[in-house]
């Protein structure tokens, strides 16, 4: 007996593109950039002020004494959850709620309440912290308010692994599935590091980019921070039929790896062994694979190193495939990141339709993939692959199928 296949039947997200799938997916469909001066957040005297903010949050129905526990990356997991439950038409109640969890990824933790309190008590002369201060920063808080506001009871945790925080999680969550411990998954990642602490700690890495961020292009000079939630609807396939829900995509596998050198810089190595292994789990040979939504942070070594390592697994196939980095358009929204080009990858296979790498303005010789610059191309996308290389040399690949 083969194990179970996992379907996507809800969407949900949100970030610098917009507060809704439909709306992210527009403006990637548009190769349409969020990125611009940060106004949401008081950045004091950084030298690097751009980002890739939400400006304005959907109206959500919360009432302060749940907004009061939760950090905004917290909140934004659940908006972003609601909508995948809201598309997947899960009804949840007593007969259910025991078979349905969440697995949320997470790159840094809850950072503007790390913020309140550390200008409260240093700068402000504050005696004491915020009541709510740990519940709200713990890496596994937004699982668990997902859990407290949909009423999710099955297996509930959060997954941490820097920028393949939501890659991890929602492998993890498919791996619940085909154990048998839950029919339902909702599985994603969320961040909100447009803090002036995290940004401070970037502009000290010396990686982020001046101006906007230009993966595989030849005057590209770093990364861009961004903020955002995505999840979806994973159920087995027997579970989404027997309920007759609709079925967006398939999760066909996933593959993991790690660098095991460096806990920063990259090597070939490690995501190559991550795509391997993902297209292995997913039963796909490199051929079958029409588009890949690169890690493609913008900054000069991962570019590079992530054209060589497609190159190494994909072999003469690498001419032929689309790729691109969404990141161009919603930024590095670290833990959701994988989430968001989750997105990317569902929606590409469903529309046939590659969304561009945005700002491109330059061919790199040691970036010689079809980038798809700009402009979104018509394609049929049979299969796609999502790649999540992260701090730590720990590497996260994804692979999504049509149902």
């Amino acid at each position: 007996m083969g194990r179970s296949r996992v379907v996507i039947t809800g969407l949900g997200g949100l970030c610098g593109l917009g507060t809704s799938v439909r709306e992210i997916w527009a403006a990637m469909r548009a190769g349409r950039s969020s990125i611009g001066e940060i106004t949401t957040a008081p950045l004091h005297e950084l030298k690097v002020r751009i980002g890739a903010e939400i400006k304005e949050l959907p109206e959500h129905g919360l009432e302060k004494k749940r907004l009061v526990t939760m950090d905004r990356y917290s909140l934004i997991a659940i908006l972003a959850a609601g909508e995948a439950l809201a598309q997947a038409g899960l009804k949840i109640d007593e007969n259910n709620a025991s078979r349905i969890g969440a697995s949320v990824g997470t790159g840094i933790f809850g950072a503007e309440t790390v913020e309140e309190n550390y200008r409260g008590l240093f700068i402000e002369g504050r005696s004491r912290a915020n009541v709510f201060a740990v519940p709200r920063i713990m890496p596994g808080a937004p699982a668990g308010q997902v859990s407290m506001e949909h009423g999710l009871r099955g297996p509930v945790f959060g997954v941490t692994s820097a920028c393949a925080s939501s890659n991890h999680a929602i492998a993890i969550a498919a791996d619940q599935l085909r154990l048998g411990r839950a029919d339902v998954m909702v599985a994603g990642g969320t961040d909100a590091p447009l803090s002036y602490g995290v940004l401070k700690g970037w502009e000290a890495l010396r990686a982020l980019a001046r101006e906007t961020c230009r993966p595989f292009s030849a005057d590209r000079d770093g990364l861009v921070i961004g903020e955002g939630a995505g999840m979806a609807v994973l159920e087995t396939y027997e579970h989404a039929t027997a309920r007759g829900a609709t079925i967006l995509a398939e999760l066909a596998g996933s593959g993991m790896s790690a660098d095991a050198t460096d806990i920063v810089a990259p090597t070939v190595e490690g995501p190559a062994a991550a795509m391997r292994a993902c297209l292995a789990d997913a039963g796909l040979k490199p051929e079958d694979v029409d588009y890949v939504n690169a890690h493609g942070t913008g900054t000069k070594a991962n570019d590079e190193i992530e054209t060589a390592a497609i190159r190494r697994v994909f072999g003469a196939h690498a001419d032929r495939l689309s790729v691109s980095s969404t990141k161009s358009m919603h930024a590095h929204c670290m833990g959701a990141s994988g989430a968001l080009e989750m997105i990317a990858c569902v929606m590409a296979i469903r529309e046939g339709l590659v969304p561009p790498t945005a700002n491109y303005r330059e061919k790199d010789a040691a970036c010689d993939l079809d980038v798809t610059p700009n402009v979104a191309r018509e394609r049929k996308v049979r299969a796609a692959i999502s790649n999540g290389f992260a701090f730590g040399g720990t590497n996260a690949v994804l692979a999504f199928r049509a149902a």
